[in-house]
């Protein structure tokens, strides 16, 4: 009888395992991701854009989930600019919108944006995206909010322009 019951407690485990295996195949997501040698590509672009208005700013790029790919400094940019080009990005990454709509919405007099956590409303940072689908961010600081904005399309231009 034992046997019996444990032959059975398998069996119908074994029948769980598989059902919900292939509902969980079925159900995953085709996702492009963000690797370094396309980062690179975007970071070039975008550094080649505020060398050529000799902006010295830090530009940051993470992944859809704002975890850092790359992140680099131009020479004479000021340190603070460091972590606001990462909480540009995060915050682009996080909420799937360019920075510039919270900047412009606390311009407009909607303060309560203040009140949302890992929100940087400065306008900077652009969601990366690839054949329609948000892979990433960039961010960038260093110089005003709108020259920043620029240099971050730069590198965001660059990925759209990508086969």
């Amino acid at each position: 009888m034992k046997s019996i019951r444990k032959s059975l407690s398998v069996l119908c485990v074994g029948a769980v395992l598989a059902v919900s295996g292939a509902a969980n195949a079925a159900d995953l997501l085709d996702r492009k991701a963000i690797g370094l040698d396309v980062a690179k590509v975007i970071m070039a672009a975008a550094e080649a854009e505020a060398k050529k208005n000799n902006w010295p700013v830090a530009i940051t790029i993470v992944d859809e989930g704002g975890h850092l790919i790359a992140m680099q400094k131009l020479d004479n940019t000021q340190y603070g600019s460091i972590d606001v080009s990462i909480q540009k990005a995060q915050t682009s990454a996080g909420f799937k919108r360019a920075t510039k709509v919270f900047e412009d919405a606390i311009a407009g007099g909607r303060t309560a944006i203040l009140g949302i956590e890992q929100t940087l409303p400065l306008e900077g940072g652009l969601p990366l995206i690839y054949k329609g689908a948000i892979i990433g961010a960039i961010g960038v600081s260093g110089v005003t909010a709108q020259q920043d904005g620029i240099v971050a399309k730069a590198g965001a231009d660059a990925l759209a322009a990508m086969p």
